[in-house]
């Protein structure tokens, strides 16, 4: 398991501290100095490790929440009531009085709690709370007009960059999360993670209803032909259900981590009946049976919603959903086409994937993207979307369309135009054939 941890380089020690206890994990730092770097250095940590979790601070989480892939399991650690405590213990071995006292990031809650459990004068205390949009001088004009206007000995700040900006200039006093506080939040990650992976060799089932009665050979045909499915057991259920069984993962991906819809399913050219629109429910249980049980009461709330939509309910009681029907439409084609099979296997690529990047390309509309853009729509990892940006430029599958730069500090990103649909027109996917 790889964790990658974004910290100020002077929070290095407390954070090497907290992870050492931990065994089993591998970690990969991606330090700062100064928060304007932040951007680049997540950056580059996700394009240099395929990471399994991340663990960030409020400021660094605050500046690149942007750049997270969707589904990556991401801890937001922050500093405690136990570390206010303990700054405001500081204060008085220094000989200072506890208020009047301006204090920084921490919530109004946090502090009222900490300020009435030690005794304090809550109204000689100023809290400006964390705020992700707000620079670092306006925290240090806060603290600057509350000394002047109080006299006050000291503050206390979370925030390196207003520590480093007061410096010489008034008493800092830093409430940093403790190595204990770091520690749990590593421990409560990396139970997330596993407790994922776990989660993702069990088995879930899934209940399909279409809007008519009669349509559920058609469903469960088109069911079928879902190459992501062709390991499932697939019946039917009710006069206008199926049931299907699989790894949760095989369904978490369908969903695009439990995002999007994945009831249009378009059936092949000689299908008359045409595309098929349907609820969807999910159940993850101990068992097959509590799995179905779970999946109708899933579908049985979608339907309630009088549209297509999917809702997932899992045996410890979590609800998901509505799931969007927003996204690229999962239209699987391929069986109809072995050409298309050819082709993924010139690009070392499962008939699935390329199949999901042909539905894809359809719903482009001939629109250049970026491999950032492609592991969105594939829910995939930023560094699985440039390798597989590679792979298919190798075997000719995409074409080169310039380059974007959506932040102005950060780095251009380069645009492809996914040229499958050329290859199939041109027979490209018979053996021998050029490349696109």
């Amino acid at each position: 398991m790889v964790i990658g941890l974004v910290l100020h380089t002077g929070h290095r020690a407390r954070f090497a501290e907290a992870a050492r206890t931990l065994t089993g994990v591998e970690f990969t730092w991606a330090v700062y100095e100064h928060e304007e770097q932040i951007r680049d250095r997540v950056r580059d940590l996700l394009a240099a490790e395929e990471l399994d979790g991340l663990l960030l601070g409020l400021v660094p989480f605050a500046r690149s929440r942007d750049l997270i892939p969707a589904g990556l399991p991401v801890a937001v650690t922050r500093s405690a009531a136990l570390d206010l405590a303990l700054a405001w213990a500081r204060a008085r071995g220094n000989g200072w009085p506890a208020t009047p006292v301006s204090i920084d990031t921490f919530t109004h809650e946090t502090v009222a709690e900490v300020a009435s459990a030690l005794g304090l004068d809550r109204s000689a205390v100023a809290t400006l709370p964390f705020d992700a949009d707000q620079p670092v001088d306006e925290v240090v004009a806060f603290h600057q007009e509350h000394l002047a206007r109080t006299g006050a000995r000291y503050v206390i700040t979370v925030r390196t960059g207003v520590a480093a900006a007061l410096d010489g200039r008034a008493a800092v006093l830093h409430a940093l999360a403790t190595p204990g506080t770091i520690r749990a939040d590593l421990y409560d990650l990396v139970l997330r993670v596993r407790r994922r992976r776990a989660d993702e060799q069990r088995f879930a089932a899934a209940v399909f209803r279409a809007p008519e009665a009669g349509t559920r050979a058609a469903l469960q045909r088109a069911l079928q032909s879902v190459p992501e499915l062709a390991d499932a057991w697939i019946e039917e259920h009710g006069p206008r259900g199926v049931v299907a069984f699989a790894p949760a993962a095989v369904f978490e991906t369908l969903t695009e981590h439990w995002v999007t819809t994945p009831v249009r399913w378009h059936n092949s050219p000689d299908d008359e009946t045409g595309d098929l629109d349907a609820v969807a429910g999910f159940g993850i249980g101990p068992s097959a049976r509590g799995s179905v049980a779970l999946a109708e009461q899933a579908a049985d709330r979608a339907e309630q919603d009088g549209a297509a939509s999917a809702y997932l309910i899992t045996d410890d009681g979590v609800m998901i959903g509505p799931m969007g029907s927003g996204g690229t439409p999962l239209a699987y084609t391929y069986r109809g086409h072995g050409g298309l099979e050819t082709l993924a296997g010139r690009a070392g690529l499962s008939p699935a994937t390329l199949s999901r990047l042909a539905a894809l390309e359809r719903s482009l509309g001939g629109r250049s993207i970026s491999p950032g853009d492609l592991a969105e729509a594939l829910g995939i990892t930023d560094p699985s979307g440039r390798r597989l940006i590679r792979k298919l430029s190798d075997a000719g599958l995409v074409v080169a369309g310039g380059s974007t730069q959506p932040h102005p500090k950060g780095r251009p990103a380069r645009l492809y135009r996914l040229a499958i649909a050329q290859a199939l027109a041109t027979g490209d996917d018979q053996p021998g054939g050029d490349p696109a």
